[in-house]
């Protein structure tokens, strides 16, 4: 029996406001203030506080 190990994005994977998500997991917001939020692969990664952020994986969903 062979296992294949499902590729992921590696934490840490960055994505900016309006990109597609690359990775289900939570994400947070690389400025200050900051936030976290659960991010589904393949939607569109949020704004936060009203501006266009850069949003860093932190945790495997």
């Amino acid at each position: 029996m062979t296992l294949t190990a499902t590729k992921r994005a590696p934490l840490g994977t960055r994505a900016r406001t309006g990109e597609i998500c690359p990775e289900s997991g939570v994400w947070k917001v690389e400025s200050s203030p900051s936030t976290t939020a659960p991010i589904a692969k393949g939607n569109r990664m949020p704004p936060y506080d009203g501006k266009s952020v850069t949003w860093v994986l932190i945790q495997y969903a």
